[in-house]
């Protein structure tokens, strides 16, 4: 509408130069609010649409969307100003030309450090329709500035409100369109709901846990398949939206076994989830100190997660990490059959075990041993002990669905590290790079810097920014972690100058050598330091990297 008005204008010849200022400042407008809605969709995005949650995003970087842009409105305030006290065409010209230069300058900034996202913007439907409503919203509101403003300098002051305003406009935006979006999301859940609910011949297998889900997922998928026509939910799809795309899409009469990994943040999550994929098999990986910011407590995080083993029928089965102390306590909750696996060797009632683990530069080999004495050796590409465990709670998955031995050792050594999983990296200069850049847990973090400890080589270097979402504990778990890496590494390059100061901490109580501590600011710093110093024969462990949507 502005656009038309403003070229109609032109064409009549009303105030020629002074139109194409308006439509000059419209054009950078609309491009400045384009790439910051974007950006700020792409946040949205990744906190799961929920305006609450992405409130908090906004309240937590604050500083980074307001004080460091606070340029736009007070540029814009000033030339409302100085062309109040005294108007004349030359003002305009003026007002234009440092408005614009200041838009401009500060989207070349935005553009130039924009850095590749970890988990890009994905233009789904749902993303699409916030992203137009956003864009129109924000339009319509410089139309009203158009029509009701007095001089240039005026509007661009408005203009300069709604591009400072996005983060709020966002936040609106999701609000306004989220019991639409809910009504879609429920069509969506019933007919995916039904389809499955069809199919009476379907194993579904859930598998949740504070850590160790998604690899289990991959390790049970593999092995399974050695076998069965077996689907599984792809990387991190593990929300109700993602599972129900999954069903509608992918899903077939041909699958013989469907393993649907099962995220939560809040309670319900998981019953949610159940509700709609109705699993006769459940497995918890186990129980940990997760997404505390939203769970509060330890114990409503074993409540969320039991919701998986409440859920499955009379005749289901409850698999559980015999070595987690609330996975046991767990255990003693359920009234279906439930089977432990673990390391523990005095444990009897353990249906599987592993003994003789070694972490060796090309994987894992380890024994299994049954419950009625079976023993067999296995190898694999993978790394780390945590994986072993998660190895075989799909060993215990395989044999109770009629696998063979031959058949899950096979499975095995099919299986290739998990993306950004404790992968081994080639590199081709004798130098070994262990990518775990996905893990953000405690007790994942320990195990990789275990898993280094073992090998034999040179240095052993760690490149981390530390453990986040942890809540209150946050600090004390990343000093706990500077504690344990004194123990495993030989130089530690933190990346974060306010967030490595607990494992700065932990690694001085732990008489680390300062001088074998760098504090970088971002992982290309944290390359070069790495060319500095790395040899031949040298292990590098790139240890949790900072989600899109949590900033310093």
């Amino acid at each position: 509408m502005i656009l038309i008005s403003l070229f109609l204008n032109f064409l009549r010849g009303t105030g020629k130069m002074k139109n194409i200022l308006y439509l000059i400042s419209f054009i950078l407008f609309f491009v400045a609010i384009f790439i910051e809605s974007k950006k700020q969709l792409h946040i949205a995005q990744l906190e799961g649409y929920k305006p609450k949650q992405y409130l908090k995003w906004v309240k937590r970087n604050y500083k980074i969307l307001f004080i460091d842009r606070i340029w736009i409105p007070i540029v814009s305030i000033i030339l409302l100003i100085v062309t109040t006290i005294g108007y004349t065409l030359y003002y305009d010209f003026i007002s234009f030309f440092l408005w614009s230069s200041v838009i401009i300058f500060i989207e070349l900034k935005h553009l130039k450090t924009n850095k590749k996202a970890k988990k890009p913007l994905v233009f789904t439907w749902r993303a699409t329709r916030l992203f137009a409503f956003a864009l129109v919203w924000q339009i319509f509101l410089g139309y009203l500035g158009y029509i009701f403003h007095y001089s240039l300098s005026e509007f661009l002051f408005l203009l300069a409100l709604i591009i400072f305003a996005i983060p709020i406009s966002m936040f609106f935006s999701t609000v306004v369109l989220y019991p639409f979006e809910m009504l879609i999301q429920l069509g969506y859940f019933r007919s995916a709901q039904k389809k499955i609910g069809k199919m009476k011949n379907l194993k579904v297998i859930g598998i949740t846990g504070s850590y160790g889900k998604t690899s289990t997922k991959y390790f049970v998928t593999t092995i399974l398949s050695e076998k069965y026509n077996t689907l599984m939910t792809p990387e991190s799809y593990n929300t109700p939206m993602g599972v129900t795309r999954v069903i509608r899409e992918q899903l077939n009469d041909s699958h013989e076994v469907f393993v649907c990994e099962m995220g939560a943040r809040n309670k319900g999550d998981i019953k949610t989830l159940c509700r709609l994929v109705k699993p006769s098999i459940g497995i918890i990986t186990a129980i940990g100190p997760q997404h505390l910011e939203t769970f509060k407590t330890i114990e409503n995080i074993m409540r969320t997660k039991f919701e998986l083993i409440e859920s499955l029928p009379p005749h289901g089965l409850a698999i559980l990490n015999g070595d987690n102390d609330y996975c046991r306590k767990i255990a003693g909750w359920t009234k279906i059959e439930t089977l432990l696996y673990g390391f523990k060797s005095d444990e009897e009632d353990f249906f599987v075990r592993a003994e003789d683990i070694r972490n060796t530069r090309t994987g894992l080999r380890f024994k299994v041993k049954l419950k009625d004495g079976t023993e067999f050796e296995c190898s694999t590409l993978l790394l780390g002990r945590h994986n072993v465990s998660n190895l075989l709670a799909a060993i215990t998955i395989a044999l109770k669905l009629g696998l063979s031995i031959d058949q899950i050792q096979a499975g095995i050594r099919k299986i290739n590290p998990v993306p950004h999983r404790l992968q081994i990296l080639e590199t081709g200069r004798g130098i070994t790079v262990i990518d775990d850049a996905f893990n953000s847990n405690p007790e994942g973090a320990k195990e990789a810097l275990e898993c280094i400890k073992e090998m034999q080589g040179g240095k052993r270097i760690v490149v981390t920014p530390g453990l986040v979402e942890l809540g209150e504990i946050e600090y004390e778990e990343n000093k706990r972690l500077g504690k344990i890496m004194a123990d495993c590494c030989d130089y530690a390059i933190l990346v974060g100058k306010k967030r490595s100061k607990p494992i700065v901490e932990g690694l001085e109580e732990a008489n680390f050598p300062r001088d074998k501590i760098r504090i970088v600011s971002n992982l290309e710093e944290a390359k070069g330091v790495l060319m500095e110093i790395l040899e031949n024969g040298d292990i590098v462990l790139f240890e949790n990297d900072l989600p899109d949507n949590y900033e310093e």
